[in-house]
């Protein structure tokens, strides 16, 4: 399986890769942009990434091609509640094709590894071809909803948004 674990090295792939998954011209050519929702600022950074990275509870998932070039990642999260997952990012250029499913069964292996009772994230709640697409792969909406950071670290909203939480039971 072409899922394994990034490391430092792959931070400077990662960011563009990341960005243009979320925000953007390039981020529209996917179906899982938030550049009509959230505008102004890039979705991560490699100072922010590097951070999350040292953390000795985090892990990002990459998916490389034939070429090694990372094309789908995810971070993960240990915490007491379970595994945290965010970031789910396939490039535009080529979602639709398995890529994130992949990922997301990768994230449920790494997760009983590790013993956590369940996986949750923050899905933006208007985003319900993204929610419906969680379903299917088993996740619930936990009727939590989490608001978006006030600094706009992660851009402008262009309509009120909140989180939804979800979570799938290991």
């Amino acid at each position: 399986m072409p899922v394994s674990k990034a490391t430092a090295k792959d931070i400077t792939e990662l960011v563009p890769l990341i960005n243009s998954a979320y925000r953007g011209e390039e981020s529209k050519k996917g179906w899982t942009t938030e550049a009509d929702l959230l505008i102004g600022a890039m979705r991560t950074d490699i100072d922010t990434l590097t951070e999350l990275m040292s953390n000795s509870t985090s892990t990002f998932l990459k998916f490389t091609n034939e070429e090694n070039k990372i094309i789908g990642s995810v971070y993960l999260d240990i915490q007491k509640r379970g595994l945290y997952l965010g970031m789910l990012t396939v490039s535009p250029l080529i979602q639709a094709k398995g890529i994130g499913k992949q990922l997301m069964a990768a994230s449920e292996v790494f997760a009983k590894e590790n013993k956590c009772p369940c996986i949750f994230m923050n899905v933006i709640s208007v985003r319900q071809e993204l929610i419906n697409w969680y379903e299917r792969l088993g996740y619930y909406k936990t009727g939590e909803t989490k608001p978006l950071p006030a600094d706009n670290r992660f851009g402008v909203p262009t309509q009120s948004i909140e989180f939804a939480i979800m979570e799938k039971k290991m």
